[in-house]
């Protein structure tokens, strides 16, 4: 007798309970489109937002442009970068060469796409940390950009031994959840409400590790009051002139994650 049972064999015992499911966790991420904005959230000015898009020519220019005045650091640093969201470590990667010119080791965050948080992302990244702590024996520096700034702040209270500092870049770790101008398509893609996480925490309670909020009057995603917090939620805010998909790319900021990462 044959072992190679035919397709048949494979296919769904119901297909139209299959195509239910389906259709009902469809219906599940559609409705998350819906709600209100709470009257106490703060988001960016629409001409902001819309400027957003120029950001995406900057690929373009990038060659025609002088790169930053990086000078090799007297204090070299180990660096995780950690992308914001529906990002990945390729949207970090002229970041990163810009902080191994100045001699820096940077690190991905190791899990691909940030597509929102699971159950396990915080315990999977500690895990990360402390790989890349032992292994270079030293503690590490979180960059993270949107998202992965929120996430980089709760890693660091989770191993705070493992962590050196945490900077932020335009991540909505304060003021309200509904704060930016994302929020309906970021509940959309990761399937949960920005009330209720599948990660249990207040974002706006500081790491204990020094923690520096970058953030920009011109962001159009994020409203600055979120991503720059209050003064016992960061041990310091610094302010920069970027849009919010430029963070990892601005010269600016490239500029002053270098003297954070010398200090």
């Amino acid at each position: 007798m044959s072992a190679i049972k035919p397709l048949s064999a494979f296919a769904p015992a119901n297909p139209a309970s299959h195509a239910m499911k389906l259709s009902d966790a469809l219906r599940q991420r559609l409705s998350l489109l819906r709600g209100e904005q709470p009257k106490d959230a703060h988001t960016p000015p629409l001409r902001y937002f819309f400027a957003e898009l120029l950001s995406f020519g900057e690929p373009l220019v990038r060659p025609f442009l002088a790169a930053p005045d990086i000078k090799l650091s007297e204090n070299p640093r180990v660096v995780i970068l950690l992308p914001g969201f529906a990002t990945g470590p390729n949207r970090m990667r002229y970041l990163a060469r810009q902080l191994e010119r100045a001699g820096h080791k940077v690190k991905r965050w190791g899990m691909g796409h940030n597509l929102g948080p699971t159950a396990e992302t915080i315990d999977i990244l500690a895990d990360r940390v402390k790989a890349v702590e032992e292994r270079y024996g030293q503690q590490v520096v979180l960059i993270g950009w949107s998202l992965g700034g929120v996430f980089a702040r709760e890693v660091a209270k989770q191993v705070p031994g493992s962590v050196a500092k945490v900077i932020s870049m335009g991540s909505p770790f304060s003021h309200s959840p509904y704060s930016n101008n994302f929020w309906r398509p970021y509940q959309l893609v990761a399937g949960h409400s920005v009330e209720e996480p599948p990660i249990p925490a207040d974002t706006r309670v500081k790491p204990p590790v020094e923690t520096v909020a970058f953030w920009s009057p011109r962001d159009g995603v994020i409203s600055r009051r979120a991503a720059s917090g209050l003064p016992h939620e960061r041990d310091k805010s610094v302010a920069l002139r970027c849009s919010h998909l430029m963070f990892p790319n601005a010269k600016d900021c490239i500029l002053a994650l270098v003297r954070e990462l010398e200090a």
